[in-house]
Protein backbone atom coordinates (compact mmCIF):
# COMPACT_ATOMS: atom_id res chain seq x y z
CA UNK A 1 0.00 0.00 0.00
CA UNK A 2 1.64 3.26 -1.12
CA UNK A 3 1.54 6.64 0.57
CA UNK A 4 -0.56 7.92 -2.30
CA UNK A 5 -3.09 5.14 -1.79
CA UNK A 6 -3.48 5.99 1.88
CA UNK A 7 -3.67 9.69 1.10
CA UNK A 8 -6.22 9.54 -1.72
CA UNK A 9 -8.20 6.31 -1.32
CA UNK A 10 -11.32 6.55 0.85
CA UNK A 11 -11.78 3.18 2.54
CA UNK A 12 -14.92 4.41 4.32
CA UNK A 13 -16.55 5.26 0.99
CA UNK A 14 -15.46 1.88 -0.38
CA UNK A 15 -17.53 0.14 2.32
CA UNK A 16 -20.37 2.67 2.23
CA UNK A 17 -19.84 3.81 5.83
CA UNK A 18 -18.71 7.03 7.52
CA UNK A 19 -15.64 7.89 9.57
CA UNK A 20 -17.78 7.81 12.73
CA UNK A 21 -19.20 4.35 12.00
CA UNK A 22 -18.70 1.77 14.74
CA UNK A 23 -16.76 -1.46 14.28
CA UNK A 24 -20.05 -3.36 14.21
CA UNK A 25 -21.43 -1.13 11.44
CA UNK A 26 -18.25 -1.54 9.40
CA UNK A 27 -18.36 -5.31 9.85
CA UNK A 28 -22.03 -5.44 8.80
CA UNK A 29 -21.37 -3.38 5.66
CA UNK A 30 -18.39 -5.53 4.70
CA UNK A 31 -20.26 -8.81 5.20
CA UNK A 32 -23.06 -7.67 2.88
CA UNK A 33 -20.67 -6.48 0.16
CA UNK A 34 -18.43 -9.55 0.44
CA UNK A 35 -21.44 -11.84 0.15
CA UNK A 36 -22.75 -10.04 -2.96
CA UNK A 37 -19.34 -9.72 -4.65
CA UNK A 38 -17.84 -13.10 -3.75
CA UNK A 39 -16.10 -14.75 -6.75
CA UNK A 40 -18.12 -17.94 -6.23
CA UNK A 41 -21.31 -15.90 -6.70
CA UNK A 42 -19.95 -13.96 -9.71
CA UNK A 43 -17.90 -16.43 -11.79
CA UNK A 44 -16.04 -14.73 -14.63
CA UNK A 45 -17.10 -11.23 -13.53
CA UNK A 46 -13.83 -9.28 -13.37
CA UNK A 47 -15.55 -6.10 -12.17
CA UNK A 48 -17.08 -7.93 -9.21
CA UNK A 49 -13.73 -9.56 -8.42
CA UNK A 50 -11.93 -6.20 -8.46
CA UNK A 51 -14.60 -4.71 -6.22
CA UNK A 52 -14.31 -7.74 -3.90
CA UNK A 53 -10.57 -7.09 -3.61
CA UNK A 54 -11.18 -3.40 -2.91
CA UNK A 55 -13.71 -3.95 -0.11
CA UNK A 56 -11.52 -6.67 1.38
CA UNK A 57 -8.56 -4.26 1.37
CA UNK A 58 -10.67 -1.55 3.00
CA UNK A 59 -12.01 -3.93 5.64
CA UNK A 60 -8.52 -5.20 6.42
CA UNK A 61 -7.56 -1.67 7.47
CA UNK A 62 -10.80 -0.46 9.09
CA UNK A 63 -11.47 -3.68 11.04
CA UNK A 64 -8.14 -3.38 12.84
CA UNK A 65 -8.24 -0.63 15.48
CA UNK A 66 -4.50 0.08 15.21
CA UNK A 67 -4.49 0.20 11.39
CA UNK A 68 -7.64 2.34 11.36
CA UNK A 69 -6.08 4.84 13.76
CA UNK A 70 -2.91 5.07 11.67
CA UNK A 71 -4.95 5.46 8.49
CA UNK A 72 -7.10 8.27 9.98
CA UNK A 73 -4.07 10.07 11.38
CA UNK A 74 -2.17 9.86 8.10
CA UNK A 75 -5.09 11.19 6.04
CA UNK A 76 -5.68 14.00 8.52
CA UNK A 77 -1.99 14.90 8.73
CA UNK A 78 -1.30 14.85 5.01
CA UNK A 79 -4.65 16.30 3.98
CA UNK A 80 -4.20 19.45 6.07
CA UNK A 81 -0.70 20.12 4.69
CA UNK A 82 0.82 19.96 8.16
CA UNK A 83 4.33 19.69 6.67
CA UNK A 84 4.10 22.74 4.43
CA UNK A 85 6.23 24.97 6.61
CA UNK A 86 7.91 25.37 10.00
CA UNK A 87 8.40 28.28 12.44
CA UNK A 88 10.85 30.88 11.20
CA UNK A 89 10.11 30.09 7.57
CA UNK A 90 13.00 27.66 7.19
CA UNK A 91 12.51 24.13 6.03
CA UNK A 92 14.16 21.48 8.18
CA UNK A 93 17.65 20.74 7.02
CA UNK A 94 17.61 23.77 4.71
CA UNK A 95 19.41 27.09 4.77
CA UNK A 96 17.71 30.42 5.16
CA UNK A 97 15.14 29.93 2.39
CA UNK A 98 11.69 29.13 3.75
CA UNK A 99 10.42 27.79 0.43
CA UNK A 100 13.05 25.13 -0.18
CA UNK A 101 11.72 21.63 -0.75
CA UNK A 102 12.61 18.98 1.76
CA UNK A 103 12.20 15.21 2.00
CA UNK A 104 9.73 14.03 4.61
CA UNK A 105 12.14 11.20 5.39
CA UNK A 106 14.38 13.88 6.97
CA UNK A 107 11.66 14.27 9.57
CA UNK A 108 11.70 10.52 10.15
CA UNK A 109 15.46 10.56 10.56
CA UNK A 110 15.26 13.42 13.06
CA UNK A 111 12.52 11.66 14.96
CA UNK A 112 14.58 8.48 15.09
CA UNK A 113 17.59 10.45 16.35
CA UNK A 114 15.67 11.62 19.40
CA UNK A 115 14.34 14.93 18.12
CA UNK A 116 10.86 16.27 18.69
CA UNK A 117 8.31 13.60 18.09
CA UNK A 118 10.96 10.88 18.18
CA UNK A 119 10.61 7.45 19.68
CA UNK A 120 7.44 5.39 19.85
CA UNK A 121 4.52 7.23 18.36
CA UNK A 122 6.68 9.57 16.23
CA UNK A 123 6.17 10.27 12.54
CA UNK A 124 8.58 7.50 11.61
CA UNK A 125 6.54 4.95 13.54
CA UNK A 126 3.30 6.20 12.03
CA UNK A 127 4.31 6.14 8.36
CA UNK A 128 6.62 3.17 8.74
CA UNK A 129 3.67 1.16 9.98
CA UNK A 130 1.42 2.37 7.20
CA UNK A 131 3.73 1.87 4.26
CA UNK A 132 5.54 -1.22 5.58
CA UNK A 133 9.04 0.14 5.17
CA UNK A 134 11.76 1.13 7.57
CA UNK A 135 12.36 4.81 8.22
CA UNK A 136 15.21 4.44 10.68
CA UNK A 137 18.60 5.73 9.61
CA UNK A 138 17.20 7.37 6.48
CA UNK A 139 17.07 4.18 4.41
CA UNK A 140 14.61 4.16 1.54
CA UNK A 141 14.83 0.49 0.71
CA UNK A 142 11.74 -1.60 1.31
CA UNK A 143 12.32 -4.04 4.12
CA UNK A 144 10.41 -7.28 3.56
CA UNK A 145 9.00 -8.56 6.80
CA UNK A 146 6.70 -11.27 8.00
CA UNK A 147 3.12 -10.08 8.26
CA UNK A 148 -0.01 -11.66 9.66
CA UNK A 149 -2.33 -13.01 7.00
CA UNK A 150 -5.74 -11.47 6.37
CA UNK A 151 -8.81 -12.69 8.24
CA UNK A 152 -11.44 -14.39 6.12
CA UNK A 153 -15.16 -14.83 6.57
CA UNK A 154 -17.58 -17.35 5.14
CA UNK A 155 -21.19 -18.35 5.75
CA UNK A 156 -22.93 -21.67 6.24
CA UNK A 157 -26.57 -22.66 6.65
CA UNK A 158 -27.56 -25.63 8.81
CA UNK A 159 -30.84 -27.18 9.88
CA UNK A 160 -32.58 -26.49 13.18
CA UNK A 161 -31.84 -30.02 14.41
CA UNK A 162 -28.14 -29.75 13.50
CA UNK A 163 -27.90 -26.46 15.40
CA UNK A 164 -29.21 -28.21 18.51
CA UNK A 165 -27.05 -31.33 18.28
CA UNK A 166 -23.97 -30.01 16.43
CA UNK A 167 -22.72 -31.05 13.00
CA UNK A 168 -19.58 -31.23 10.83
CA UNK A 169 -19.89 -29.07 7.70
CA UNK A 170 -17.68 -28.58 4.60
CA UNK A 171 -16.55 -25.02 3.87
CA UNK A 172 -15.38 -23.42 0.62
CA UNK A 173 -12.93 -20.53 1.14
CA UNK A 174 -11.79 -18.14 -1.61
CA UNK A 175 -8.34 -16.75 -0.81
CA UNK A 176 -5.31 -15.28 -2.56
CA UNK A 177 -2.26 -17.54 -2.72
CA UNK A 178 1.09 -17.51 -4.54
CA UNK A 179 0.68 -18.33 -8.24
CA UNK A 180 1.60 -22.00 -8.77
CA UNK A 181 2.81 -21.36 -12.34
CA UNK A 182 5.35 -18.58 -11.77
CA UNK A 183 5.81 -19.19 -8.01
CA UNK A 184 5.14 -15.55 -7.21
CA UNK A 185 7.54 -14.02 -9.77
CA UNK A 186 4.76 -12.78 -12.04
CA UNK A 187 6.66 -13.52 -15.27
CA UNK A 188 6.03 -16.28 -17.79
CA UNK A 189 8.03 -19.43 -16.98
CA UNK A 190 11.44 -19.23 -18.67
CA UNK A 191 11.52 -15.41 -18.47
CA UNK A 192 12.41 -12.98 -15.70
CA UNK A 193 11.33 -9.47 -14.70
CA UNK A 194 13.73 -6.62 -15.54
CA UNK A 195 14.82 -3.71 -13.39
CA UNK A 196 12.36 -0.82 -13.37
CA UNK A 197 13.86 2.09 -15.39
CA UNK A 198 11.98 4.70 -13.33
CA UNK A 199 13.10 3.80 -9.81
CA UNK A 200 16.23 1.86 -10.85
CA UNK A 201 15.13 -1.18 -8.92
CA UNK A 202 14.62 0.58 -5.57
CA UNK A 203 10.85 0.40 -5.76
CA UNK A 204 10.59 4.02 -4.56
CA UNK A 205 10.24 7.43 -6.18
CA UNK A 206 10.12 10.94 -4.71
CA UNK A 207 6.96 13.00 -5.07
CA UNK A 208 6.73 16.77 -4.42
CA UNK A 209 3.78 18.00 -2.40
CA UNK A 210 3.81 21.78 -2.05
CA UNK A 211 6.92 22.73 -0.07
CA UNK A 212 7.96 19.22 0.81
CA UNK A 213 8.70 15.91 -0.86
CA UNK A 214 8.56 12.34 0.29
CA UNK A 215 9.29 8.90 -1.07
CA UNK A 216 6.62 6.44 -2.03
CA UNK A 217 6.41 3.15 -3.92
CA UNK A 218 7.10 3.56 -7.61
CA UNK A 219 3.91 3.79 -9.67
CA UNK A 220 5.58 2.19 -12.69
CA UNK A 221 6.49 -1.06 -10.94
CA UNK A 222 4.06 -0.76 -8.00
CA UNK A 223 6.92 -0.77 -5.55
CA UNK A 224 8.40 -4.10 -6.65
CA UNK A 225 11.50 -2.62 -8.31
CA UNK A 226 10.96 -4.72 -11.44
CA UNK A 227 8.91 -4.65 -14.63
CA UNK A 228 7.30 -7.72 -16.21
CA UNK A 229 7.39 -7.70 -20.02
CA UNK A 230 5.98 -11.21 -20.51
CA UNK A 231 3.38 -11.80 -17.76
CA UNK A 232 2.56 -15.22 -16.39
CA UNK A 233 -0.45 -16.66 -18.27
CA UNK A 234 -2.02 -17.82 -15.03
CA UNK A 235 -1.83 -14.77 -12.76
CA UNK A 236 -1.28 -12.17 -15.54
CA UNK A 237 1.61 -10.65 -13.61
CA UNK A 238 -0.32 -10.29 -10.34
CA UNK A 239 1.91 -12.91 -8.66
CA UNK A 240 -1.11 -14.29 -6.79
CA UNK A 241 -4.30 -16.08 -7.78
CA UNK A 242 -7.69 -16.66 -6.15
CA UNK A 243 -7.70 -20.18 -4.81
CA UNK A 244 -10.71 -22.09 -3.51
CA UNK A 245 -9.77 -24.02 -0.41
CA UNK A 246 -11.93 -26.75 1.09
CA UNK A 247 -11.99 -27.73 4.73
CA UNK A 248 -14.37 -29.33 7.21
CA UNK A 249 -15.18 -27.88 10.61
CA UNK A 250 -17.38 -28.88 13.52
CA UNK A 251 -20.30 -26.58 14.36
CA UNK A 252 -20.83 -27.01 18.12
CA UNK A 253 -24.18 -28.00 19.63
CA UNK A 254 -26.30 -25.06 20.69
CA UNK A 255 -25.12 -22.60 18.06
CA UNK A 256 -27.61 -19.79 17.45
CA UNK A 257 -28.68 -18.07 14.24
CA UNK A 258 -26.19 -15.38 13.15
CA UNK A 259 -23.45 -16.55 15.53
CA UNK A 260 -19.82 -16.11 14.36
CA UNK A 261 -17.43 -18.96 15.06
CA UNK A 262 -13.71 -18.17 15.05
CA UNK A 263 -11.29 -20.71 13.59
CA UNK A 264 -7.86 -19.48 14.66
CA UNK A 265 -5.12 -19.72 12.05
CA UNK A 266 -7.45 -20.83 9.25
CA UNK A 267 -7.40 -17.52 7.35
CA UNK A 268 -5.03 -16.42 4.59
CA UNK A 269 -1.34 -17.38 4.94
CA UNK A 270 0.85 -14.54 6.19
CA UNK A 271 3.15 -12.81 3.66
CA UNK A 272 6.85 -13.31 4.29
CA UNK A 273 6.26 -16.39 6.39
CA UNK A 274 4.03 -14.58 8.89
CA UNK A 275 1.25 -16.29 10.84
CA UNK A 276 -2.02 -17.05 9.09
CA UNK A 277 -5.09 -14.95 9.81
CA UNK A 278 -8.29 -16.27 11.34
CA UNK A 279 -11.39 -17.63 9.64
CA UNK A 280 -14.82 -16.53 10.86
CA UNK A 281 -17.81 -18.72 10.07
CA UNK A 282 -21.21 -17.01 10.21
CA UNK A 283 -23.87 -19.65 10.95
CA UNK A 284 -27.43 -19.30 9.64
CA UNK A 285 -29.98 -21.65 11.19
CA UNK A 286 -33.11 -22.65 9.25
CA UNK A 287 -36.44 -22.59 11.06
CA UNK A 288 -38.35 -25.72 12.16
CA UNK A 289 -41.95 -26.52 11.28
CA UNK A 290 -42.80 -27.47 14.88
CA UNK A 291 -40.15 -26.28 17.32
CA UNK A 292 -38.92 -22.88 18.38
CA UNK A 293 -36.03 -21.97 20.64
CA UNK A 294 -35.51 -19.79 23.69
CA UNK A 295 -31.89 -19.93 24.81
CA UNK A 296 -31.12 -23.57 25.61
CA UNK A 297 -34.81 -24.48 25.82
CA UNK A 298 -36.90 -25.72 22.91
CA UNK A 299 -40.51 -24.59 22.62
CA UNK A 300 -43.55 -26.37 21.22
CA UNK A 301 -47.20 -25.28 20.99
CA UNK A 302 -49.76 -28.15 21.07
CA UNK A 303 -53.37 -27.48 19.97
CA UNK A 304 -56.01 -29.11 22.24
CA UNK A 305 -59.80 -29.13 22.48
CA UNK A 306 -61.79 -27.51 25.27
CA UNK A 307 -63.05 -30.87 26.58
CA UNK A 308 -59.42 -32.08 26.84
CA UNK A 309 -58.55 -29.15 29.09
CA UNK A 310 -61.78 -29.36 31.06
CA UNK A 311 -61.79 -33.14 31.59
CA UNK A 312 -58.03 -33.79 31.46
CA UNK A 313 -56.13 -35.94 28.99
CA UNK A 314 -52.77 -37.52 28.13
CA UNK A 315 -50.97 -36.07 25.12
CA UNK A 316 -48.18 -37.63 23.07
CA UNK A 317 -45.83 -34.80 22.09
CA UNK A 318 -42.74 -35.01 19.85
CA UNK A 319 -39.19 -34.13 20.83
CA UNK A 320 -36.31 -33.67 18.40
CA UNK A 321 -35.19 -37.25 19.00
CA UNK A 322 -38.40 -39.17 19.87
CA UNK A 323 -41.66 -38.47 21.75
CA UNK A 324 -42.96 -38.29 25.33
CA UNK A 325 -46.33 -38.67 27.10
CA UNK A 326 -47.63 -35.53 28.80
CA UNK A 327 -50.40 -35.65 31.40
CA UNK A 328 -52.79 -32.66 31.23
CA UNK A 329 -54.86 -32.48 34.46
CA UNK A 330 -58.58 -31.64 34.45
CA UNK A 331 -59.33 -27.93 34.63
CA UNK A 332 -56.10 -26.87 32.90
CA UNK A 333 -56.27 -23.27 31.71
CA UNK A 334 -55.60 -22.29 28.11
CA UNK A 335 -51.98 -21.29 27.46
CA UNK A 336 -50.52 -23.26 30.37
CA UNK A 337 -46.90 -24.34 29.94
CA UNK A 338 -45.49 -27.77 30.77
CA UNK A 339 -41.78 -28.57 31.11
CA UNK A 340 -40.19 -31.74 29.75
CA UNK A 341 -36.83 -32.03 31.50
CA UNK A 342 -33.70 -32.63 29.41
CA UNK A 343 -35.41 -32.49 26.01
CA UNK A 344 -33.82 -29.21 24.93
CA UNK A 345 -30.33 -28.17 23.76
CA UNK A 346 -27.52 -30.31 25.15
CA UNK A 347 -24.00 -28.85 25.11
CA UNK A 348 -21.15 -29.55 27.48
CA UNK A 349 -22.49 -29.05 31.03
CA UNK A 350 -25.74 -27.37 29.95
CA UNK A 351 -28.94 -29.31 29.24
CA UNK A 352 -32.07 -27.40 28.24
CA UNK A 353 -35.73 -28.44 28.50
CA UNK A 354 -38.72 -28.64 26.18
CA UNK A 355 -41.43 -26.10 27.06
CA UNK A 356 -44.86 -27.26 25.85
CA UNK A 357 -47.71 -24.74 25.65
CA UNK A 358 -51.29 -26.03 25.31
CA UNK A 359 -53.69 -23.83 23.37
CA UNK A 360 -57.37 -24.42 22.62
CA UNK A 361 -58.06 -24.86 18.92
CA UNK A 362 -61.40 -23.14 18.20
CA UNK A 363 -63.17 -24.73 15.22
CA UNK A 364 -64.02 -22.34 12.40
CA UNK A 365 -67.16 -24.29 11.46
CA UNK A 366 -69.54 -26.45 13.49
CA UNK A 367 -71.90 -29.19 12.40
CA UNK A 368 -75.52 -28.85 13.46
CA UNK A 369 -75.08 -31.62 16.02
CA UNK A 370 -71.96 -30.00 17.50
CA UNK A 371 -73.67 -26.61 17.67
CA UNK A 372 -76.65 -28.12 19.45
CA UNK A 373 -74.38 -29.86 21.94
CA UNK A 374 -72.51 -26.62 22.69
CA UNK A 375 -75.74 -24.71 23.24
CA UNK A 376 -76.88 -27.40 25.65
CA UNK A 377 -73.53 -27.17 27.47
CA UNK A 378 -73.83 -23.37 27.74
CA UNK A 379 -77.28 -23.68 29.34
CA UNK A 380 -76.09 -26.37 31.69
CA UNK A 381 -73.02 -24.37 32.75
CA UNK A 382 -74.17 -22.25 35.67
CA UNK A 383 -70.79 -20.71 36.60
CA UNK A 384 -70.04 -17.26 35.17
CA UNK A 385 -66.46 -17.26 33.76
CA UNK A 386 -66.52 -13.43 33.87
CA UNK A 387 -67.82 -13.02 37.42
CA UNK A 388 -65.35 -10.32 38.42
CA UNK A 389 -66.01 -8.32 35.24
CA UNK A 390 -69.77 -8.69 35.72
CA UNK A 391 -69.53 -7.29 39.26
CA UNK A 392 -67.44 -4.37 38.04
CA UNK A 393 -69.91 -3.52 35.31
CA UNK A 394 -72.86 -3.68 37.73
CA UNK A 395 -71.09 -1.34 40.13
CA UNK A 396 -70.24 1.04 37.31
CA UNK A 397 -73.87 1.15 36.17
CA UNK A 398 -74.87 2.56 39.55
CA UNK A 399 -72.03 5.06 39.70
CA UNK A 400 -73.41 7.74 37.33
CA UNK A 401 -76.44 8.41 39.51
CA UNK A 402 -74.31 8.80 42.57
CA UNK A 403 -71.92 11.02 40.66
CA UNK A 404 -74.75 13.25 39.41
CA UNK A 405 -76.10 13.66 42.93
CA UNK A 406 -72.65 14.53 44.18
CA UNK A 407 -72.13 17.06 41.39
CA UNK A 408 -75.52 18.77 42.07
CA UNK A 409 -75.04 19.25 45.79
Amino acid sequence: MSAKDYYEKDFYKELGVTKTSSSAEIKKAYRKLARDLHPDKNPGNQLAEDKFKAVSEAYDVLSDDAKRKEYDEARSLMGTGAFRGFPGGAAPGGGGGGTANFDINDIFRQAGAGGAGGGAGGFGDLFGGLFNRSTAGGTRQQQPRAQRGADLETEVRISFADAVTGVAVPLGIAERTTCPTCHGIGAKPGTSPRECPVCKGTGLTTRNQGSFAFSEPCSNCHGTGSVIDDPCPTCHGERTVVHNRRLTTRIPAGVSDGQRIKLAGKGEPGPGGGPAGDLYVVVHVSGHELFGRSGDNLTLTVPVTFPELALGTTLTVPTLKSSVSLRVPAGTSNGRKFRVKGAGVQRKDIVGDLIVTVEVAVPQRLTAKAEEALEAFAKAQSADPREAITRALQGRNGAPAAGAAAGGS
